[in-house]
């Protein structure tokens, strides 16, 4: 179909602005850029920069004074003949820590939201008091767990003691250190694993619950074929998270045992930290840095592959 004069003329002036250099200063992409330039920078010199530093260190031996290549020796030391086992040993106390503190601390925390989430009056009171105890800085919460736990003086002993029980040393007898340690991560179900929780619930249609009960379903069968199901992205998300960060758990260990009694409380991150700053083997502790970012990896990747067979997205269709 042939065009007309001005159509020939609207062509021939988008042509000739296409072959116009737009300035610099008129180009979204630039200013997309420069906005963004603040987190860029940030990223490279606070991120990417020290892991790829990190990652050359794990192949080098290196003690503040020498920088010597050494290729993959660190990561052969470590896994086949570390002094004394050490690495397997705080891999083992942080796996065990991670086997019962995710789903002990996970559970706490949905049983925690679940009640919080009943309309009664002062609800908002009860929510602020059981989030408030997350807001205590860990060093402090340590500190405090470190006299509950005391074996003379310590609340819990004399709790037991009142009904009978002789308590153990807990922190100082190397069978329950580590079980200290698990009882104190409950410390934190209140805090924002419960919140994300308790949005999650909220988040469910009360239609759901009406048209199960209608169906005959008591609390139980709600919980399970209800509240569940559709609250399975919310544990998801808390899992994975909870995994990485029980992973990397430190501070508890750090200012109430420092790894005793007998290494029964020496996690990874605390003997990565001993290494880097007491020992000085910054190779060795950048090859633990990156053995522990390729655990969390394939962790991560385990869930997020799992996750298809039972996580439930709302108006997603199953494969």
């Amino acid at each position: 179909m042939a065009i007309t004069e001005k159509q020939a003329q609207a062509l021939d002036s988008l042509r000739a602005g296409k072959r116009r250099k737009v300035p610099l200063f008129d180009r979204p992409a630039f200013w997309g850029y420069l906005f963004i330039s603040p987190w860029l920078l940030g990223f490279l010199i606070f991120t990417a920069g020290p892991m790829l530093t990190s990652l050359y260190l794990s192949f080098c031996k290196y003690d503040l004074h020498t920088l010597t290549w050494v290729g993959t020796k660190n990561y052969e030391v470590l896994l086949t003949r570390d002094a004394g086992g050490l690495f397997w040993k705080s891999l083992t106390n942080t796996a065990l820590y991670v086997l019962f503190s995710v789903p002990i601390g996970l559970t706490g925390s949905l049983l925690v939201a679940m009640l919080l989430n009943q309309k009664v009056k002062g609800i908002a009171l009860f929510r602020t008091l059981f989030y408030l105890p997350s807001l205590v800085p860990a060093v402090a919460s340590a500190l405090i767990w470190q006299w509950v736990f005391h074996p003379d003086a310590g609340l819990l002993n004399y709790g037991l003691g009142r009904v009978g029980v002789d308590g153990p040393d807990w922190l100082q007898d190397p069978k329950t250190a580590l079980s200290s340690l698990i009882i104190m991560s409950l410390w934190g179900i209140g805090g924002g694993r419960m919140i994300i929780f308790l949005a999650g619930l909220q988040g469910i249609s009360d239609e759901l619950y009406e048209a199960s009960s209608l169906d005959g379903a008591g609390a139980w069968h709600q919980f399970r074929h209800v509240t569940i199901p559709m609250l399975s992205p919310t544990i998801f998300f808390n899992l994975v998270l909870g995994i990485i960060g029980s992973f990397q758990v430190f501070t508890s260990a750090y200012v109430m045992t420092g790894g005793g009694p007998n290494n029964a409380t020496l996690m990874y991150v605390l003997y990565l930290y001993r290494n880097a700053f007491v020992y000085f083997k910054l190779g060795k502790a950048s090859a633990m840095a990156w053995i522990l970012f390729v655990i969390l990896l394939v962790f991560t990747i385990i869930q997020f592959k799992s996750a298809s067979k039972w996580v439930y997205y709302e108006g997603a269709e199953k494969e």
